[in-house]
C-alpha cells in the first residue's frame, strides 16, 4: 500500500498564495490607490482591514501551528518507508525512515491541542536496542489514510500477550 498527501500540500500552496494576492490586493485598493471608498457595505476601513488581517493569519499559519507535513508512506516489499518533510511557511528538510519489516518493533501514536496535532514515532530493534525516530505528523492526512496507515503499522508491529496493539 502506498500513501501520499501530495494534492493536499499542493491545495494548501495554491490556498496560500491565493490569500497572499487578495490581502495585498486589498491593501492596495484600501490604502494606496484609494479606489476603494469607506465605510463600504455598511463597514470601516478598520474593521475590514482587522477581518482581511485576521483571515490571511489564520490561512498562513494555521498549518505551521498544526505541524502539516508532506507524507509519503510504503509497506511494499520488504521495508515500510515513510519520507515526510514540513510544508509551512518554510518548507523544512527532507526525512526518509525506512524500517525492515522484519526488525520493526512498534510505533506510537501521539495526539496534541484537542487531537488537531497527530504524530507517529516509530521503533526499530537494533543490535544496541530500540531505535526511537523522530515524529511523522499525520495531522494533514485524511482520516481514512489516517486509519490505514494505522493498520497497516499494527499488522506489522510485534504482538506481546495480554497487550492491545496501539
Amino acid at each position: 500500500m502506498t500513501i501520499n498527501n501530495s494534492k493536499s500540500v499542493i491545495n494548501l500552496k495554491i490556498i496560500r498564495r491565493i490569500s497572499i494576492i487578495l490581502y495585498l490586493t486589498f491593501l492596495l485598493l484600501a490604502f494606496v490607490a484609494s479606489i476603494m471608498k469607506f465605510p463600504f457595505l455598511g463597514i470601516s476601513k478598520t474593521v475590514w482591514t482587522v477581518l482581511f488581517t485576521a483571515c490571511f493569519l489564520i490561512i498562513i499559519f494555521l498549518p505551521v501551528l498544526l505541524n502539516y507535513q508532506y507524507i509519503y508512506f510504503s509497506d511494499e516489499g520488504d521495508t515500510i518507508i515513510f519520507r515526510y518533510y514540513a510544508s509551512g511557511l518554510i518548507e523544512g528538510k527532507k526525512n526518509s525512515v525506512e524500517i525492515g519489516k522484519k526488525t520493526f518493533s512498534g510505533f506510537t501514536l501521539d495526539k496534541n491541542f484537542f487531537g488537531l496535532i497527530q504524530s507517529i514515532t516509530l521503533y526499530q530493534r537494533m543490535k544496541e536496542g530500540v531505535a526511537k525516530y523522530p515524529p511523522v505528523y499525520i495531522s494533514a492526512l485524511k482520516r481514512q489514510d489516517k486509519e490505514s496507515i494505522l493498520e497497516s503499522l499494527n499488522s506489522y508491529a510485534p504482538r506481546v500477550k495480554g497487550k492491545k496493539p496501539a
